[in-house]
């Protein structure tokens, strides 16, 4: 047994057999006593259920939502008080880091070492967010003679977050930290699969001093709350992470009222290896960009592109690796890879490997679902290598969404920018090469809103997180997602002596 399970079942304050709603600062159960029920996916065992929000539940978050911000105190608050709201916040998460981690293992199914980043960093965003709401404001812009223009930075009102379920607090903590920073109210959807710390969250953040109604979570199905939340005339922004599909369904949604939007979608990153890299270096930053997570990351390098030099020496390698990541209990720290979310995802990613292999693709790694002993009831995928690849494949067009990477080799720099470039998608990309001037050539022609230089990580509180084409719009994680949740207001006045008559009458 892990330290954190030794810790948390000895005295747990998160872990529960029922989550309820926070609306309005207060645990509410259904309005029509529905309920979700969350399971292991690395057991597929019970874990608990939880109170599921109906259009009437959704009614009262955005009234609570947009009581706090019309007449509430909130975004009153001067800057330096909320700032510290934000900071107490973070301090009770890292608290009870331990408990956090544990919920989030077993919500997802995830390595206990890949969720221990993913925490950290989310509390380390309500940290950021303190600090740059101090610094983010308007400024004084030169006119012509006797006026004087200054802009003032607004919240936008109440936001509507809907949050997937490959990083359940992390995404929560990217949405709410910046939102309420400004002065927002929002309302939170999490993923059904994995609501679970998305609520601990908002009850923090109640704890922590933020007014009733300010944050409010409300669990509940995408196609009912959702769209509601997305078309309901009171709601002034929607932020959403998750499919491309489902993300051009609400920005065809939002648009009926004019809201603004912010959309953070799939990807089908590139991952561009030349000659000149260190091999190294590049196979393990190239396992961690498409297995970190098992997989299930918008930004996932699942596209890699090895120069034909080196091509035999680094799949070689890269096999090699690939065949020794562990599988198991992801309370282990051994345990590299974890759980796929569920039986239907797990059903997705296979059809994805089966249609390669129908299209002649090769496997040189996995390529079916695993068998992990002891957790014989969980959903687990073997870590998949597929070459003989070209781009008419889907296993190479689409996003699959799980531990599988296609592998392709390129002859010169010309064409590792033609193919990197050719997909719908622009979220991450990654390069490994020694020559910096190259590196930087082929940044700057790569169609892609993160660009990871012989570096395998992407996110960093502080680094614009977003995507080109159909990956998305908006960046969220830096100081510029202030602006995603504010309103610029230009203030001109005139400071002349003598009466202006423009029309000379």
């Amino acid at each position: 047994m892990s330290t954190i399970q030794q810790t948390t079942e000895e005295k747990s304050t998160i872990k529960r057999d029922f989550y309820h709603l926070i609306i309005n600062g207060e645990k509410v159960e259904s309005s029509n006593g529905g309920t979700i029920k969350t399971y292991n996916p690395a057991t597929g065992e019970l874990i608990a259920e939880v109170a599921k929000a109906t259009k009437e539940d959704a009614e009262k978050a955005v009234q609570a939502a947009r009581e706090a911000f019309d007449h509430g105190k909130w975004k009153k608050y001067p800057i330096n008080k909320r700032s510290r709201t934000l900071n107490k916040i973070a301090s009770i998460m890292r608290s009870r880091f331990n408990e956090l981690v544990e919920l989030e293992v077993l919500d997802t199914g995830k390595s206990v070492g890949t969720a221990q980043g993913q925490i950290s960093q989310a509390i380390e965003d309500f940290e950021f967010y303190a600090g740059a709401i101090v610094g983010h404001g308007g400024r004084v812009n030169p006119i012509p003679g006797q006026f004087h223009n200054y802009t003032e930075k607004e919240p936008v009102g109440v936001c509507a977050q809907i949050i997937p379920w490959n990083y359940p607090l992390m995404m929560a903590a990217w949405k709410i930290a910046p939102a309420i920073a400004v002065g927002c109210s929002v309302i939170v959807k999490p993923a059904s699969l994995t609501p679970l710390t998305a609520i601990i969250l908002g009850e923090i953040c109640l704890e922590a001093g933020v007014p009733a109604g300010v944050v409010n979570i409300i669990p509940g199905s995408g196609s009912e709350v959702g769209n509601y939340l997305v078309e309901h005339k009171q709601v002034d922004k929607v932020a959403f992470t998750g499919s491309t599909p489902i993300g051009k369904d609400i920005m065809a949604r939002a648009s009926q009222t004019l809201k603004r939007v912010t959309l953070e979608l799939g990807g089908k990153s590139p991952n561009l290896v030349f000659e000149d890299s260190d091999i190294e270096a590049a196979v393990y930053g190239s396992l961690f960009g498409i297995f970190y997570n098992t997989g299930q990351s918008c930004e996932a390098r699942s596209r890699l592109y090895v120069h034909e030099d080196i091509y035999d020496e680094f799949v070689a390698k890269f096999v090699e690796k690939t065949n020794k990541l562990k599988l198991g209990n992801p309370f282990d720290k051994e345990t590299n890879i974890g759980a796929i979310i569920d039986q239907n995802q797990l059903d997705v990613i296979d059809g994805y490997v089966q249609s390669a292999i129908k299209e002649g693709a090769d496997i040189l790694a996995g390529g079916k679902a695993a068998v992990v002993e002891g957790y014989e009831n969980g959903y687990w995928y073997e870590p998949t290598v597929i070459a003989n690849v070209n781009h008419d494949m889907t296993v190479v067009k689409e996003e699959i969404f799980g531990p599988v990477v296609v592998i392709m080799k390129f002859k010169d720099e010309k064409e590792a920018i033609k193919l990197a470039n050719d997909t719908e998608f622009g979220l991450g990309s990654a390069i490994w090469s020694k020559d910096g001037a190259r590196a930087t050539r082929v940044a700057n022609q790569i169609q892609a809103g993160i660009v990871m230089v012989n570096c395998p990580f992407s996110a960093f509180p502080g680094t614009p997180f977003g995507g080109y084409k159909q990956s998305g719009f908006g960046r969220e994680l830096c100081i510029e997602t202030l602006d995603l949740y504010t309103e610029t207001k230009s203030i001109v006045s005139y400071y002349g002596s003598r009466p202006l008559n423009p029309l000379g009458v």
